[in-house]
């Protein structure tokens, strides 16, 4: 031994020593440095990987508040439904666990894998929703494998429901998962309340009513055991449901109107004349707010946007139609205000007139003879009305037009309402690059050509001249109650202006649209019965220009046939309701539109609240079942397009 360190040098130790304490130093700093990071770094982290292994917190959804009609009864409400969601910490084989749902449920690999992927960047231990409102039949797969799906939950939570569904679908709206541009949105607010997932309103009022129906959303701090499964609650912070939004609807007004409309497409609206409250709002064909509201697939979303009937169009408020003879009034109201005419004035409405060598047809072949203003509008004499738009002019008729709020929003405040439009001469020239011309000045005066109108927009002007001259905007919403039913705000009647024209020229026109409906040679003479003395004027909008008159539409292709128009007010003396119907591509607006209008008129007068005993007549069978019969005609029809 001592021979062997004779010969070594004690500097060659040294160095090895040295060496070897330099590896334990930076293994030991390696060491050091790793608890650093996972001690101070993730610490957080792992601290709640850590407690949510034992104490999770889960959330409770919150109920949304009930929509209700001016009654109370409920249009929009809540049922308990089960959703399936998974927590990914707490999955042991996902292989299996997919295979075992795939087999369970409803759901296939893709969707699965669609969800998961979405749901990353959430917070560790937070639940991912796989498939909403899951059947009985579902849960008790479910459930049969509940030891072998570590960290799958079934959630019960409340679900929307409309019980009137298509009768409502268009004024309501429908709920749908929150996107990525709304989420982004609601993350700038302080208090942001949704989650990736989470339902919100769409359209209609559970759309613009969004913040005042959701609720606030509970919670429940729970111990669970190493699979994940609840052992106790530890805490419990119950939801508080959205307030509720009571509407100035009248149910079985707008179940009138939703019958009378059954296999047309169009739009009826109806309003008090004295307030601007709105009555009733149906929107035909519709759809069942409850399938989009529940979830429906890629497939079946891109047949209903594809639909040529465009079933999520509002038409109340988003339709634009020439207003054809109903805007007849507006030209009479310029005529008289202006001086041009007298109520005395007489001119002859033969059956055609012609100017700059082109014939402007009347619709009826053999004319009027000499009438006034009065009879030119019971009889809707075509070629009296060319003559005084002539005379009256392009931009006095966009004048007055603008006086009875057309051209503009009503302001209702509810979807993409359009403003339909009020032609002049600036706006052809800007939009066309071309001088207007009389020939078209002829046509605006019987409501065709570029002259475009909303339902709503037609209705409020009508309201105007029953009751006096006051334009409202029209109001839905009655007011807001919290879920015990207190009021905590009211909504009153709003008067958006009034229309410039004199006392005696309304009176005029007031008394020629009863004449409509009470004359013999009325164009509306079948709507006089009942006692319910309606006033209102017909109106035939034209689709295209037909060469000749062809009296039985039948022999006339569907999209080629003229739209079909009434608005009128009852009673004549005392107005209660203004309604508005535009059938589209119904022919003549006295057969197609006015019976519409009798039957929701008759409803509102004559009528009574469902389910107290003082149901109308019209009301002869289930009106769920009526709705479901319309949308299977509805469906065939689209076929047959």
């Amino acid at each position: 031994m001592k021979d062997h360190f004779t010969d070594k040098d004690p500097g060659d130790l040294r160095e090895r020593v040295f060496v070897i304490i330099g590896v334990v130093f930076f293994a030991f700093f390696i060491l050091v440095a790793r608890l650093w990071y996972l001690q101070i770094m993730k610490g957080e982290y792992f601290s709640e990987l850590s407690q949510n292994n034992r104490i999770r917190l889960t959330r409770t959804p919150a109920p949304r508040g009930l929509i209700i009609d001016r009654n109370g009864i409920r249009l929009a409400e809540n049922r308990p439904g089960f959703d399936l969601l998974v927590i990914p910490e707490d999955v042991d084989d996902w292989d299996k666990t997919k295979r075992i749902l795939i087999e369970a449920v409803d759901i296939d690999e893709k969707t699965i894998e669609k969800r998961l992927k979405k749901a990353k960047g959430r917070a560790p231990f937070r639940a991912i929703k796989l498939k909403e409102d899951l059947t009985w039949e579902e849960m008790a797969r479910v459930a049969a494998y509940k030891f072998e799906l570590p960290g799958v939950v079934i959630e019960v939570g409340p679900k929307r429901t409309y019980p009137y569904k298509s009768v409502t679908a268009h004024l309501l709206g429908y709920l749908g998962e929150i996107s990525e541009k709304q989420y982004a949105r609601y993350r700038k607010r302080e208090n942001n309340p949704y989650r990736r997932g989470d339902k919100i309103g769409k359209s209609g009022i559970e759309a613009t009513f969004e913040d005042v129906l959701r609720g606030t959303d509970g919670g429940r701090q729970v111990e669970v055991d190493a699979t994940g499964r609840i052992i106790k609650v530890i805490k419990n912070i119950p939801p508080y449901p959205g307030n509720n939004v009571r509407l100035t609807i009248d149910l079985p007004t707008q179940l009138a109107a939703w019958e009378a409309m059954e296999g047309r497409a169009g739009a009826v609206v109806a309003m008090d004349p004295r307030n601007g409250k709105i009555l009733a709002m149906v929107s035909s064909p519709s759809f069942d707010p409850n399938d989009l509201t529940d979830g429906i697939s890629r497939e079946e979303w891109r047949a209903i946007i594809s639909n040529p009937f465009k079933v999520l169009t509002n038409r109340t408020i988003q339709g634009q139609y020439p207003p054809a003879s109903t805007f007849k009034v507006i030209t009479a109201a310029a005529a008289l205000e202006e001086g041009i005419i007298e109520p005395a004035t007489r001119l002859l409405s033969g059956p055609s007139f012609w100017y700059g060598g082109r014939e402007y047809r009347d619709w009826k072949e053999e004319g009027h003879g000499k009438v006034g203003v009065y009879t030119a509008i019971v009889e809707s004499a075509d070629t009296f009305f060319y003559q005084l738009g002539l005379r009256v002019g392009l931009e006095r008729l966009a004048h007055y037009a603008r006086e009875f709020g057309l051209g503009e929003p009503t302001g209702i405040g509810v979807g993409n309402e359009q403003t339909g439009l009020v032609p002049s001469n600036e706006w052809k020239m800007k939009v066309h690059g071309t001088p207007w011309y009389d020939g078209e000045t002829i046509s605006v005066a019987v409501g065709q050509g570029f002259m475009l109108t909303t339902p709503l927009q037609i209705l409020n002007a009508y309201a105007a001249i029953a009751n006096g001259g006051r334009l409202f905007v029209p109001q839905l919403m009655e007011s807001i109650e919290d879920p015990e039913g207190r009021v905590l705000q009211k909504f009153n009647p709003k008067e958006k202006g009034r229309v410039r024209v004199s006392a005696e020229t309304l009176a005029i026109l007031k008394r020629a649209l009863r004449g409509v409906v009470e004359e013999e040679n009325g164009t509306a003479k079948g709507l006089n019965v009942g006692g319910l003395r309606i006033a209102g004027k017909t109106g035939t909008a034209q689709v295209v220009r037909m060469k000749e008159r062809i009296r039985d539409i039948e022999k006339i292709p569907y999209r080629l046939r003229d739209h079909a128009w009434f608005v009128g007010f009852a009673p004549y003396d005392d107005p209660r309701i203004v309604v508005a119907v535009i059938v589209e591509h119904g022919g003549f607006g006295a057969r197609a539109a006015a019976p519409v209008a009798l039957k929701v008129i008759s409803a509102y007068l004559k009528g009574g609240v469902p389910g107290t005993g003082t149901e109308p007549a019209y009301r002869t069978r289930d009106v769920n079942t009526a709705a479901d019969e319309v949308l299977a005609k509805e469906k065939e029809a689209w076929k047959s397009l």
